[in-house]
């Protein structure tokens, strides 16, 4: 860029171009971004996709909180399921007012 900045000759900065292999449109890239950043703004930039941001710490807790709330349930239906098994098998009818699988 400053090279291009240093022609002064008409047609110069066309030759320029030419001899690197470059289109008028990266030059006028690379001058805008100077412009917004300086310097800085021509800087190598990370390459590939984003990085996935980290879970805070009350997201972590609430997981957590979550996967032992889940374990708790699986226990819980595993005990109703059993009890309906006696139940069955001891000919002790259950209470006329059930809850619905759905609920």
């Amino acid at each position: 860029m400053r090279e291009a900045d240093a022609c002064s000759e008409l047609g110069a900065i066309g030759a320029l171009l030419r001899r690197e292999g470059l289109y008028s449109s990266h030059l006028v890239a690379w001058r805008k971004q100077v412009r917004l950043h300086g310097t800085r703004g021509l800087s190598a930039k990370p390459r590939g996709p984003a990085s996935k941001p980290r879970p805070s710490a009350r997201e972590i807790q609430l997981e957590r909180e979550k996967r032992q709330l889940e374990k708790r349930l699986a226990k819980a239906e595993a005990v109703i399921e059993f009890q309906k098994k006696v139940h069955g098998l001891l000919g002790i009818p259950l209470k006329s007012l059930e809850l619905d699988e759905d609920d």
